[in-house]
């Protein structure tokens, strides 16, 4: 199981982060946000992150300008599109800061199928996501709301790796390792403030997840 602490604001987190071994380190570029950095705190929170560890910026209908400012003062290695970007504004606006990219569908239970929402993966793998989030719906708010869904609604037969977010803590997230997902992404689970990081929570949520991967494997291995 792959790992995504999002929303850093401070030095120090990411920095623990790094330590308790975390595959990416999710930076907002979503003013609206109470997680989201400036191009300068950016600058200053990415150099800190070491190789083999991702960068991942998050950004909600970004106009192209903004995301080429962005790709031209931040090293960071994929663009996560969280807004109402189509597949093919995504395809468009990767292609210009040749980045690599994957999208973040908001699921709302009381409209959306796991077929529908395989059908909708499928639109964005046809036009070259490299993975595909699924995050709960608000009506008013693109994500960070320490919201699930109904985890049935994951297909079984996605074309994308899935990364799971939506209300992960380390009380639930050893129940996502039986699922048909390839990460997890967590940001309010891992805080005592918005933007700021409980060291505690982290070791917690890191914990729970590569124990019970041991185990599993461990288990596997012995039959």
């Amino acid at each position: 199981m792959h790992v995504k602490f999002c929303g850093f604001t401070q030095l120090s987190d990411i920095d623990t982060a790094v330590k308790l071994g975390v595959d990416a380190i999710g930076l907002v570029f979503y003013p609206p946000s109470p997680r989201a950095v400036t191009l300068i705190q950016a600058q200053t929170l990415s150099a800190t992150v070491p190789a083999f560890v991702s960068v991942v910026a998050l950004v909600v209908n970004m106009p192209k300008a903004e995301l080429l400012e962005l790709a031209n003062n931040v090293p960071f290695d994929i663009i996560q599109f969280h807004g109402d970007e189509t597949p093919e504004q995504c395809q468009q606006l990767a292609s210009v800061i040749n980045k690599r990219w994957i999208k973040a569908l908001r699921i709302n239970a009381e409209q959306d199928t796991a077929d529908s929402v395989r059908a909708r993966i499928a639109s964005f793998a046809a036009a070259g996501a490299s993975s595909i989030l699924l995050d709960a719906y608000h009506p008013q708010k693109y994500g960070g709301t320490g919201a699930g869904f109904d985890w049935d609604l994951i297909p079984k037969d996605s074309s994308l790796p899935i990364v799971l977010a939506g209300g992960l803590d380390a009380d639930n997230v050893a129940d996502t390792l039986d699922l048909p997902v390839y990460g997890v992404d967590v940001s309010g689970g891992i805080e005592y403030d918005k933007g700021k990081k409980d060291t505690a929570k982290m070791r917690a949520f890191m914990k729970a997840v590569k124990r019970d991967r041991w185990q599993n494997e461990t288990v596997t291995d012995v039959i």
